[in-house]
């Protein structure tokens, strides 16, 4: 997890909604990924961080599965750092339990990375992994899913994986608007904003318009103070 900033960051304001603002949260969530239902699991504790949380690595949200587990050893390395997960939910759609997958950002600097793996440390896997994605998706062998736009090459590398192997999932974008900008990060303030910095994302990562992963891989635009005259979501209870 990174450091979580005194009031600004994608990972203060997500713990600010699913903290804070639940209901509104799930709301928005729920509309974006066309689900019905949501359950959040929680973060498992780690006491070798300053805030004492950890956050969901590689696969270990699902149940044990020996099989499983296999196949992923041999996707991915097991050495250095795989995907983390900024949020890990349950949702059911049309009757059906799925994984949501959630991934934050509230900087333009945050969707920038690059694949820092070495030869020792399991990089050959690692490409042969987005490879494979890039062939089952329909994307060109020489687009650099490497470097750039790393982190979001290997999320939808997870998602294929998972579907691939018979595990329903979702990845879910949330893009903060009117975050705390400053020198060193700029923060869109509208949505705007943001789709123009994801066209230039989606020109590098040159995914198809239309793909086999399509209709799981969702984006959320997210203002950090929403208007104080919005609707409030009924309350289950009274």
């Amino acid at each position: 997890m990174a450091e979580i900033g005194d009031g600004y960051g994608s990972e203060c304001h997500l713990l600010r909604f699913l903290g804070r603002h639940r209901s509104y949260m799930d709301c928005q969530v729920l509309r974006a990924a066309c689900a019905d239902s949501i359950a959040w699991l929680d973060f498992h504790f780690d006491g070798t961080k300053r805030w004492p949380d950890g956050e969901w690595k590689g696969l270990d949200f699902l149940p044990p599965d020996p099989a499983l587990a296999q196949k992923w050893r041999e996707f991915w390395p097991e050495t250095g750092n795989p995907p983390n997960w900024d949020a890990v939910a349950q949702i059911r759609i049309q009757g059906q339990t799925e994984w949501l997958l959630v991934e934050a950002k509230a900087n333009l600097q945050e969707i920038k990375s690059r694949c820092q793996a070495s030869a020792k440390g399991g990089r050959g896997r690692i490409e042969r992994a987005l490879t494979s994605t890039k062939k089952t998706l329909g994307v060109p062998e020489s687009s650099n899913w490497m470097s750039g736009y790393y982190q979001l090459c290997n999320r939808i590398a997870v998602l294929n994986f998972l579907i691939a192997n018979g595990v329903k999932a979702h990845l879910l974008f949330v893009y903060f608007l009117g975050d705390v900008g400053s020198s060193k990060r700029k923060c869109p303030r509208d949505q705007k904003e943001w789709e123009s910095a994801l066209e230039v994302q989606d020109r590098h990562v040159a995914l198809p318009a239309k793909h086999l992963l399509s209709n799981r891989i969702h984006k959320l635009f997210l203002e950090v103070c929403p208007g104080q005259n919005r609707k409030q979501p009924s309350l289950p209870f009274r």
